[in-house]
């Protein structure tokens, strides 16, 4: 009987040197895929997805965010800069106000695709 948890494997030992040239071919450079695996780290934190979402809907203070998601300014500053440093937000200051936003509308894809991802039944 087969379930979910189940990894089905081929059953036999014959390989496609047509479809292994292709794709070898095709692959990124090294750089490129820890890139890629390091910008998929920093989505992976729960504090960080919420904020990036708050984001997604509009500009925000700091204030707001930390208002939003019930968090100290300062926990809310670590994620932040942290967001800031793989270039996933930006910032202009307004007084004595930081308000920040999404950096470009690569980041508003990327959060459209995952939510239309997780939300697919």
């Amino acid at each position: 009987m087969n379930n979910n948890s189940e990894i089905e494997v081929c059953s036999c030992t014959e390989i496609h040197k047509d479809c292994i040239e292709c794709v070898r071919k095709s692959m990124l450079d090294e750089k490129t895929f820890m890139d890629l695996s390091a910008l998929f780290k920093v989505l992976g934190d729960y504090t960080r997805i919420k904020i990036i979402y708050a984001l997604f809907k509009k500009e925000l203070c700091v204030c707001d965010i930390t208002e939003i998601l019930q968090m100290s300014q300062s926990a809310i500053s670590h994620q932040l800069r942290i967001l800031k440093t793989a270039r996933l937000v930006k910032f202009r200051r307004e007084g004595k106000s930081v308000y920040y936003s999404l950096d470009d509308e690569h980041i508003n894809k990327l959060i459209n695709a995952g939510l239309e991802h997780v939300k697919h039944n």
